[in-house]
């Protein structure tokens, strides 16, 4: 029996190994760039995001709204990695419950977590941009069923 395709057979079953190998689950150091503080700044309203840098499976976040030198709404968030791998990120928004939203794609520096049963939004991105800021962003139908979508573009405040 020649040599060659048996060599050709090896190359070949090792490559479909590999390309049928899952990739790892993403975790909470693939967010360690979102530690820091963000900022939007529009006129009279001031938008502060914050988050601790992961540890011990969590990463813990806030954010203030203020407009007119008043608080219109707060939030409290967590990005949480489960027993079972999953991260999850949790909204404690103002005057709301807590909602959570499962990670179900994390490339290119897009985080995008969603939740179908919720009301809005059903989706939360989170993306860097190539200029080191974040542009942050909340998806789902809007009050008149149509599609809607809110986007947060913070830049990074140096401490």
């Amino acid at each position: 029996m020649p040599k060659l395709p048996f060599a050709f057979a090896a190359v070949l079953l090792t490559l479909v190994a590999h390309a049928q190998a899952p990739a790892p689950k993403p975790t909470l150091q693939d967010f360690s760039w979102l530690a820091g503080h963000w900022r939007i700044e529009q006129g009279d309203r001031l938008v502060d995001e914050q988050w601790m840098a992961p540890s011990g499976g969590l990463m813990m976040g806030m954010a203030r709204n203020v407009q007119a030198g008043k608080v219109r709404e707060y939030e409290f968030t967590l990005l949480r990695q489960e027993r079972n791998g999953d991260i999850v990120y949790v909204a404690s928004p103002s005057k709301q419950t807590e909602t959570t939203f499962k990670l179900t794609s994390l490339s290119g520096g897009q985080a995008v977590f969603e939740n179908p049963g919720h009301d809005f939004p059903k989706k939360i991105v989170y993306a860097r941009q190539p200029d080191g800021s974040l542009l942050a962003a909340i998806e789902g139908p809007g009050r008149d069923g149509k599609p809607r979508r809110v986007e947060y573009p913070f830049k990074r405040v140096n401490p």
